[in-house]
């Protein structure tokens, strides 16, 4: 049986996007496009060569560059192709969100500024995912939020029901208490103010792909016109993930 959650000593949000239904009565592939929390974590040989027997070579890193001078990358090996596209354009300060908030309409509207803002980034992460020849991995920080956007967007391309899209961007929640912690450590004596830190339920998503539709006319017509996948490229893309 083939394991969607990968595990890795510094890495806990680590995934298979394979699995899923498809268009076309097609399945996504297995071992073929990975999604993850930062892969500057990966300080120790033992999860690095974890990586490398993935065959992972196309890292794509959707931090800010100054993320990655303080948090670090990925780290380098031979025949790793390392892109950097930062999609989102509009800092925010989770930690810090206004507990009296809608945590989930306040994530949606940040996403819909990503897809605003981030659309050449965008269409550049999703030609590399397309144009890679061995298996690749897209990250963020926690693999929560950007991450989550780029997958909801390649495995609409795919085909894959909103359904199961929606339940790929809330497997995140397993990882949650490990997020948690992880901020605690990182800013010993301070206090978390939102609540919702770390969470990524089916609620975010699903209002996200709706503020798409709504805005575009429908998530494909966002991707094809504002993003300009066309349908060959779309072809391709499937080609490479779809089973045959």
């Amino acid at each position: 049986m083939t394991t969607r959650h990968l595990a890795f000593d510094a890495l806990h949000n680590f995934r298979d996007l394979g699995g899923y239904p498809a268009a076309d009565g097609r399945t996504v592939r297995w071992g073929l496009l990975y999604r993850s929390d930062s892969l500057g974590k990966l300080s120790s040989p033992a999860d690095l060569e974890r990586l490398r027997a993935l065959g992972v070579r196309t890292v794509i890193d959707l931090r800010y560059d100054w993320e990655i001078a303080a948090k670090g990358r990925v780290p380098d090996f031979d025949g790793l192709d390392f892109r950097n596209h930062s999609i989102e354009h509009r800092p925010y300060d989770q930690a810090a969100i206004d507990p009296d908030l809608d945590p989930w309409r306040y994530l949606a509207d940040r996403f819909a500024e990503v897809a605003e803002d981030g659309v050449k980034e965008i269409r550049q992460t999703l030609d590399a995912i397309t144009d890679a020849d061995t298996p690749a991995v897209f990250h963020c920080m926690s693999g929560k939020d950007r991450t989550g956007l780029i997958a909801a967007l390649v495995l609409t391309l795919l085909g894959v029901s909103e359904d199961d899209i929606a339940a790929d961007f809330a497997l995140t929640e397993l990882a949650t208490p490990h997020l948690v912690a992880d901020w605690h450590a990182a800013h010993p004596g301070e206090t978390l103010r939102w609540p919702g830190y770390g969470r990524a339920p089916e609620t975010v998503i699903r209002l996200t792909l709706a503020d798409l539709a709504t805005r575009y006319g429908s998530v494909e017509a966002y991707l094809t016109g504002t993003i300009g996948i066309d349908h060959a490229r779309i072809d391709a893309l499937r080609s490479r993930l779809l089973t045959p």
